[in-house]
């Protein structure tokens, strides 16, 4: 009965634009890609813009609904703007960004709304009625496991979950939490595309100017991204010799420890793999090196994440040691990594 009196406004619509009901409030309006060109459509252009645009300065998009139809029609025009760019930070950030602002969003919503949600991905969640049991929902536990996989906090391990009739039980927060994990997954399924369309003169200088921007703010080398794999034999050397120290336990100084961190997260290596390297040190402590490394990669505090000192810097700290030949051609060590990879 809850689903049954439950409806989104124009309001949720442009707020929730991954819903299917916003989909098909969007084809009633029969916006199509050559209108964009047009200055009528001015507006929803320039808020696409600044929607990715925000993506990539703050990981973050704000909610701007004064106009409900110009902010419900500018996220499928963001998409468009995403996958014109041809770039998959951009790509990954913006479905990042929409997934916090969601979160943000959902968090502080009725009961009632989030199942609606929930429903729109086929999730099995209900409310919990028992007054014992501190938790808003009950969520099947294979919706729970497909939504945790990329989440590293001890406390979404199953083992550490209230689970019962192969239901885990959720806050109202962390209900919001995983659901931003399907936002996430369903806006770069979105972006997901084999083939560049072709698109307007107007869309394609929008997304140079995007492109622009993220290697001016992120710069060139993040943006490239790496090999999955970890390749240890290219790692310059000053992170071998930082990386030989910690495996050995030798103390690291301050810079030297943000310098390997912040290399290893950047080139894909988990934070709790980072982490368990720290573990031989005479001062670890689990609860500040975690939060240390989860800050570096930009899971905690202002979700930026942090790249490792330019070489200048190193050399200034005294952490540039035995340098090589293309060590002299180089900048920065993710630069070496790349080049050597």
């Amino acid at each position: 009965m809850q689903l049954a009196t439950t409806k989104f406004t124009k309001n949720d619509l442009a707020k929730y634009p991954f819903l299917k009901e916003t989909t098909e409030y969007v084809k009633k309006l029969d916006l199509k890609i050559e209108d964009l060109a047009n200055p009528e459509f001015a507006k929803i252009l320039e808020r696409a813009e600044e929607r990715v645009e925000e993506a990539i300065l703050y990981a973050l998009v704000s909610r701007k609904l004064r106009n409900e139809e110009i902010e419900t029609l500018s996220f499928p025009t963001a998409t468009m703007l995403a996958v014109a760019t041809e770039n998959s930070f951009i790509k990954k950030r913006y479905a990042l960004a929409e997934a916090k602002q969601a979160y943000n969003d959902m968090k502080l919503e009725p009961k009632e709304k989030i199942l609606v949600i929930a429903q729109n991905f086929k999730w099995k969640l209900t409310v919990n009625n028992d007054a014992e049991i501190p938790y808003k929902f009950k969520l099947q536990f294979t919706d729970y496991l497909r939504n945790t996989t990329h989440l590293r906090e001890k406390k979404w391990k199953l083992v550490n979950r209230l689970l019962s009739k192969g239901n885990v039980y959720l806050t109202r927060n962390e209900a919001a939490r995983l659901l931003s994990e399907e936002v996430r997954k369903h806006v770069e399924k979105r972006l997901e595309v084999k083939e560049l369309p072709k698109f307007p003169q107007k869309i394609m200088e929008t997304a140079e100017k995007i492109k622009k921007l993220s290697v001016e703010k992120i710069g060139k080398t993040e943006m490239e991204g790496f090999p999955k794999t970890i390749v240890q034999t290219a790692f310059p050397p000053c992170i071998n010799a930082l990386y030989q120290a910690v495996s050995s336990g030798h103390h690291l100084s301050h810079i030297g420890r943000f310098a390997l961190t912040s290399f290893l997260i950047n080139i894909g290596m988990p934070p709790e793999n980072v982490i368990e390297l720290f573990k031989s040190f005479s001062d670890y402590s689990e609860r500040m090196t975690r939060y240390q490394v989860e800050h570096i990669a930009g899971e905690r505090g202002s979700r930026t994440r942090y790249i490792p000192p330019k070489c200048d810097t190193l050399q200034t700290h005294g952490v540039c040691t035995n340098p090589d030949e293309l060590c002299q051609k180089v900048h920065h060590p993710l630069a070496y990594y790349r080049r050597k990879v």
